[in-house]
Order: C-alpha cells, then sequence, then structure tokens
C-alpha cells in the first residue's frame, strides 16, 4: 500500500502503476496455469499408435482427470522407464502426470503397472472381448469427465473377466449396457409389460409405438428387459443362441449411437461374433 501512495502520485504515475500490477497478475496467472504440479492417479489405456520415430500417442481414461491424451517417448532399450507393452489397449496403469488444461498432449512422467490381468492377455475368448471392447470405450468415453465411479465400474469389469473361470460369452453385453448408467442414458425399466414397444431416443418401454423410428418391436423390447436382468454373476445362467447374442449387442450399438452422436460403427464387432460361431 506505500508503494501504491508514494509511487503512484499524480494521474500519469497512478495509470503506469495500474498497467504494471495488471501485466504481472497475468504473468502470474499466466506461469501459475502452466506451473509443473506432478500428480500420481490410475489410469486405463484406451488405444495408442506411434508418431513419428521417437514417440507414441496413448489416450488414457484416468481417475482423476478424466480422457487425456498423451505424448509418450518411445523407450531406447528394454530397459527404459516406460516400457512399450505398457500401452496396449485395457491396461491397467498407475502414472504421474502433469495435466496442464490449454494442452492437447500431456506429457507422462512414468507409469506403472497397476494390476496385471494374464488370463485377459492370454485367453483367445477374453482376448476377443477385450479387443472389442477397447475400441467401444475408445469411442464411448469420447471426452469424458472425471467420473470415479465410472473409472470403478470399467477396472472392476476388467479384473473381473480376468479372474472368470467360467462361461463369459455374454460378459460383453452386461458390461456395454450397466455402462450406460455411468453416461447417463440407462434404459428405465420400471414401465416394462409383456408386449410393449422399446423407445431407443427415450431409453424406456411404451404400450403404444412411438412416431419416430428409432424404437424396437415388442419381440425385440423383450430382449432387452432380459439383457438388463443379467449381470455378472447369473450371466452364465442365460443361454443365448449366436444369433440372439449377435443381435442383441446389434440393439445395444445402435442404442449408444442414438445418445452419443458420433459413436460410429465398430471395426472389431465381426471378429467379436466370429467367436461365438
Amino acid at each position: 500500500m506505500r508503494f501504491y501512495e508514494s509511487g503512484c502520485k499524480g494521474t500519469v504515475k497512478k495509470r503506469k502503476c495500474q498497467i504494471f500490477l495488471k501485466k504481472n497478475a497475468l504473468v502470474y496467472s499466466f506461469l501459475c496455469n502452466f506451473a509443473a504440479v506432478i500428480t500420481k492417479t490410475d489410469a486405463i489405456v484406451l488405444h495408442s499408435f506411434k508418431y513419428g520415430e521417437t514417440r507414441m500417442i496413448v489416450d488414457m481414461y484416468t481417475r482423476s482427470h478424466g480422457r487425456q491424451s498423451f505424448a509418450v517417448p518411445l523407450p531406447k532399450s528394454a530397459k527404459g522407464r516406460m516400457k512399450k507393452q505398457f500401452f496396449q489397449p485395457l491396461t491397467l496403469l498407475a502414472i504421474e502426470t502433469d495435466v496442464r488444461p490449454r494442452l492437447q498432449l500431456q506429457k507422462l512422467a512414468g507409469a506403472a503397472i497397476l494390476t496385471p490381468l494374464p488370463s485377459v492377455q492370454t485367453n483367445p475368448t477374453k482376448l476377443s472381448i477385450t479387443l472389442f471392447l477397447s475400441e467401444f470405450l475408445y469411442h464411448a468415453l469420447k471426452g469424458e469427465q472425471q467420473n470415479e465411479p465410472l473409472f470403478d465400474y470399467v477396472v472392476n469389469g476388467l479384473q473381473w473377466l480376468d479372474g472368470a473361470e467360467g462361461r463369459v460369452a455374454n460378459f460383453h453385453l452386461v458390461f456395454v449396457m450397466r455402462l450406460a448408467r455411468f453416461l447417463g442414458f440407462y434404459p428405465n425399466l420400471e414401465d416394462y409389460v409383456p408386449g410393449c414397444f422399446f423407445d431407443l431416443r427415450a431409453s424406456s418401454f411404451c404400450v403404444n409405438a412411438p412416431v419416430h423410428r428409432d424404437f424396437l418391436q415388442p419381440q425385440e423390447a423383450e430382449k432387452v428387459q432380459l439383457m438388463m436382468r443379467m449381470d455378472y454373476a447369473n450371466m452364465h445362467l442365460f443361454q443365448l443362441s449366436h444369433h440372439d447374442r449377435g443381435r442383441l449387442l446389434e440393439i445395444a450399438l445402435a442404442y449408444y449411437r442414438i445418445h452419443l452422436p458420433a459413436f460410429p460403427e465398430l471395426r472389431s464387432l465381426g471378429v467379436l461374433q466370429e467367436m461365438w460361431r
């Protein structure tokens, strides 16, 4: 305050002082925004690809910062700190990062395996499921902000799949439809009665057919209600034919495309459906 009173006397000096303080406030704000603050968080690898000769781009969904893209230097030797196998799709990592909101590509200071998923990487059936889920999550979680219950749901599902010893043919159906709860468009099952329709836009059952085209006839609406009764514990009790399982997945993905307009056709779908023939 003394500086202001003594150094800024007069209109001109006062104006110069205000400009000085304003510029320094902007500089201070700029520096605070870009200051390096290393944080530790858990992350799920969604997708990775080589970018140039020296680095790779890795998309992850993190517990504390939501969806983020990272520029990761390629290890120069097998002894490098961040090994290339860390960034395979659906790997669970503990990472150290300096997240800066204005940057499109974040820097990764360190990474380590959080929870190994050995059977997911070696069991052909589980591998085909995770191949599909990695592409599915890459698109379903685009732009998704921090959501710890959502993060935990994905992690717990992958850990359950890795530890499962019985039949897992219906796992992806359960995973996909129950994920909708965390994204805000979980189907309303309260209004279901035999013979009703299912409005894909409104996420609810209805007695009369909607005026638009995005709905299911009663026979398929019944299948949706059946699918929503499944969970990881009881899914092995639902005996579905290859055709029915494939159709239910097609319905689920069509449902996602309605509620997530940028959600595309998935290339891995054919691989997954071929597995159950």
